[in-house]
């Protein structure tokens, strides 16, 4: 799908404040995963060719999936899947959100899960995007995470920096 750098690189740009860090009465902003992917999602889902073979879903919970039971991978919850329903051979990119305040614990277990999608679920693509004012450094921290494993299929590494600024691509 040759629009998706595209799509996606609009689409966050398109992710205002409120979605990006959630206003708290009493308290400063913070940022809150759910809200900003939900608020991605709806600008992907308005950018999104007609008649495209492939399908943007949210948050799919895998469980009791039977080929993804068979490879160990039905425990997964990507945050977003372009793929064809119904036909594995269709798998396009799996994507998964952190915000720069995410521990280390979860990125392992999101890059282990983004690699095992490629690698035994067939999916051409596997995208981690990091959002955060100070997401450039998280993305330097987990750039030096991607390098120190062999074991984990190639991962596109994207950063949003702030609302109005597109997502950018980093390896």
């Amino acid at each position: 799908m040759e629009e998706l750098d595209q799509i996606f690189r609009e689409a966050t740009g398109s992710v205002d404040e409120p979605y990006f860090r959630l206003p708290i009465d009493g308290g400063d902003p913070v940022y809150r995963e759910r809200v900003y992917c939900y608020e991605l999602y709806h600008q992907m889902r308005s950018r999104w060719p007609e008649n495209c073979p492939f399908w943007l879903n949210g948050e799919i919970d895998k469980g009791g999936h039977p080929l993804l039971r068979a490879k160990g991978a039905d425990y997964a919850k990507p945050d977003f899947l372009i793929h064809t329903p119904g036909d594995m051979d269709g798998n396009h990119a799996i994507i998964e959100v952190k915000s720069e305040k995410a521990a280390p614990s979860e990125i392992w277990q999101d890059l282990r899960k983004l690699s095992q999608f490629v690698t035994d679920i067939g999916y051409a693509r596997a995208i981690y995007l990091i959002y955060g004012y100070r997401s450039d450094h998280k993305a330097e921290q987990i750039a030096r995470m991607m390098q120190s494993s062999e074991q984990l299929a190639p991962i596109e590494l994207w950063v949003h920096a702030g609302p109005g600024d597109e997502a950018v691509q980093k390896i």
